[in-house]
């Protein structure tokens, strides 16, 4: 999830456990402790892969955190004695804010690492999009009421409390609509007989009506979209090709590992300019994607690892009007 949302959810967090107690302080240590998982991305980690593939990984882990816990009880602690018998609450705010951001992150579709150093593939539940406003703005509502109602007064605490549970209740319905989608989803490709691999159901940018799914096959895969509001079950899909022959004599350098790894095998492979690039297709759309790596090049005969780098797509913001007026109308076709 964004900077900002985790910075809220924390803040709110702070709030509610220890608001009462020690004021406004709880609301920037919730706040501090929110952004805290996220200062890795800060951290170089030698080439474009691994800072890819690395961020939300140790500083994300369930197990790091937790063992970090006791450690920000104790700097609290002693940068305010005085609230040294709120012990047990100060605990509870330290855990619970370092465990939201990471459920949360693990809610997105970008993957998170919660049980590093194990070596499983990152959590991603995609319910929600890494930036959604139904569920920011209410956190963020909470805390400025906190910060600006008076603190002899209970309203702040009172609002800041409602926020959270609406906040967390938009969470539970993302979860809801994606099931949804999955079964609508299922039933489509059965009824068209297309034989797949795996799909992904995905929430479009800053919303959770409309879903964009991904469909892998043998020879590539396919993208469609599906609204909430939309009146059939049918979801038209467009296939595109993947040549993952081009990988072939590369199948045992890191970075192609790493990344079908890491994408849970949502990528594909094409040639760019006589460069081999993977493009992590799970987010974007056909065919700009956020995440396209060159993993090798074009050789005679056989194809040359090199070290990774990443390829810049294009932003089309003039997808983003196309995504609200798909969400009423599926006839409107993508730019």
């Amino acid at each position: 999830m964004d900077s900002v949302t985790q910075i809220a959810l924390g803040a709110a967090l702070g709030e509610a456990v220890l608001g009462k107690q020690i004021g406004r302080r709880g609301l920037l240590w919730g706040g501090v402790l929110g952004l805290f998982p996220d200062l890795d991305i800060l951290i170089p980690f030698g080439d474009a892969v691994k800072n890819f593939t690395y961020h939300r990984g140790f500083s994300h882990s369930m197990f790091v955190l937790t063992a970090l816990t006791p450690l920000f009880v104790w700097i609290a602690l002693r940068l305010h004695p005085q609230t040294i018998q709120y012990r047990r609450r100060w605990s509870a705010l330290v855990f619970l804010a370092l465990m939201t951001h990471i459920l949360l992150d693990c809610l997105t579709v970008y993957g998170t690492q919660i049980f590093w150093p194990l070596p499983t593939p990152p959590v991603m539940w995609s319910s929600i999009f890494i930036i959604d406003p139904l569920y920011s703005l209410p956190l963020i509502g909470g805390v400025l009421a906190a910060l600006l109602l008076r603190r002899t007064s209970l309203k702040g605490h009172t609002v800041n409390a409602i926020c959270l549970v609406i906040s967390t209740l938009y969470l539970a319905w993302s979860v809801g609509a994606k099931l949804h989608v999955n079964h609508i989803v299922t039933q489509s490709l059965e009824r068209k007989a297309i034989a797949y691999e795996r799909f992904l159901t995905v929430p479009a940018p800053f919303n959770t009506v409309l879903w964009r799914v991904l469909v892998m096959v043998d020879d590539g895969y396919y993208e469609g979209f599906y609204s909430l509001l939309d009146k059939t079950g049918d979801i038209p899909f467009t296939h595109y090709p993947s040549n993952g022959k081009l990988l072939e004599r590369l199948e045992e350098h890191w970075p192609v590992q790493r990344l079908q790894w890491f994408t849970h095998g949502f990528y594909s492979v094409k040639e760019l300019d006589g460069a081999i690039v993977l493009s992590d297709l799970r987010m974007g759309l056909e065919p700009d994607y956020f995440f396209q790596f060159k993993v090798g090049e074009i050789g005679n005969p056989h194809p040359v690892p090199t070290q990774s780098a990443r390829i810049r797509a294009d932003r089309r913001l003039d997808r983003l009007a196309w995504v609200w007026k798909r969400i009423w109308d599926p006839g409107v076709l993508i730019p």
